[in-house]
């Protein structure tokens, strides 16, 4: 598994096809408990209207409520409105995987304190497509900025070995858009260190981000 490092302190799956038949409900034998089905742990829906087109993200702020809730801070109080998507990250031998990043870019006047790191070991989820995570340099010092995950990217994950970064939540809508985002042109020349030819350009504006109708969530 390939791992790689944000540098984000500068800017701060094998099983056979069942059957009709096997997928047929089987009385429990005699004496048999009956086993509740799981419930579905409670996310909050919440739109990104970009230049491209709409985002829906369910937050899951049951298994990671101290990062989801921070970024609904940043909804709420309208500090994404007018933020940007300005860096898209792919493999450079073409493997399958990468992600797309924005925010608010350290602004003074929209980041907020510093949210706990909450590692994936903690809540399990994890960087998978779709996936949307806390940007961040050191653990504990992720504000206004994050990632969307496309394809496999678990090398994020945390494990024994490094802390990883903090999943929040995930797209339940407009994954094409977060494609179209991740194949606009990027400048062969902006943005320093790893982050050397990933900057977008031009930038894609978030025109807004606002919270959705609880139905978008389950989706």
């Amino acid at each position: 598994m390939k791992t790689i490092v944000l540098a984000l302190a500068a800017l701060a799956v094998a099983g056979g096809p069942i059957s009709p038949l096997a997928a047929q409900e089987v009385p429990p034998a005699p004496g048999a408990e009956a086993v509740a089905p799981a419930v579905p742990a409670r996310t909050v829906p919440v739109v990104l209207t970009t230049e491209r087109g709409p985002i829906t993200i369910a937050l899951e702020v049951e298994r990671a409520p101290l990062t989801a809730a921070n970024f609904l801070r940043y909804v709420d109080q309208k500090r994404l409105d007018g933020t940007v998507f300005y860096r898209s990250f792919k493999w450079s031998d073409g493997t399958p995987g990468g992600f797309i990043q924005g925010g608010t870019q350290n602004d003074p006047k929209r980041i907020l304190k510093p949210v706990p790191h909450e590692p994936t070991s903690q809540t399990g989820l994890s960087h998978v497509d779709g996936a949307i995570s806390l940007a961040r340099g050191e653990p504990g010092t992720g504000t206004g900025d994050f990632f969307i995950i496309l394809g496999d990217m678990t090398g994020f994950d945390a494990d024994e070995k490094q802390p990883g970064f903090a999943v929040f939540g995930r797209i339940v809508e407009g994954m094409d858009v977060v494609r179209a985002i991740a194949d606009s042109p990027r400048s062969p020349t902006a943005g320093e260190g790893v982050m050397k030819g990933e900057m977008l350009e031009p930038q894609i504006r978030i025109v807004t981000a606002r919270r959705a109708p609880a139905a978008k969530a389950a989706q």
